[in-house]
């Protein structure tokens, strides 16, 4: 099997745009998903994914990336709130908010 000599990438070692993008690829499959369940799974790979995003970000060239994982977030609390989670999808919302202020304070 070709898998098999494949090792999974740890996430630590993506730059900030890389693990926004495997963020985003997350989250259209969950948006394209129909079981519930699968898709939840997809929103936490992508919580875990944008979360590492942001702990990169501090320490990156290139800050505008913060806006976009602010949209993520945005995204997936709509996503959380559209599959009846509205609790977590409050916790995506104030991140969103939180990066947007960041991103308004960098600008300055």
């Amino acid at each position: 099997m070709v898998f098999g000599s494949i090792i999974s990438f740890p996430r630590g070692t993506l730059s900030p745009q890389q693990a926004l993008k495997l963020a985003n690829v997350y989250l259209d499959n969950a948006y394209n998903e129909n079981d519930s369940d699968i898709a939840l799974v997809l929103c936490h790979d992508t919580e875990i994914s944008l979360s590492q995003a942001r702990k990169t970000v501090r320490h990156a060239e290139d800050q505008s990336v913060i806006g976009q994982i602010a949209i993520a977030y945005m995204d997936l609390g709509n996503l959380l709130e559209s599959q009846g989670h509205p609790n977590e999808a409050n916790v995506s919302y104030k991140k969103a908010m939180k990066l947007e202020y960041e991103w308004e304070m960098l600008a300055r």
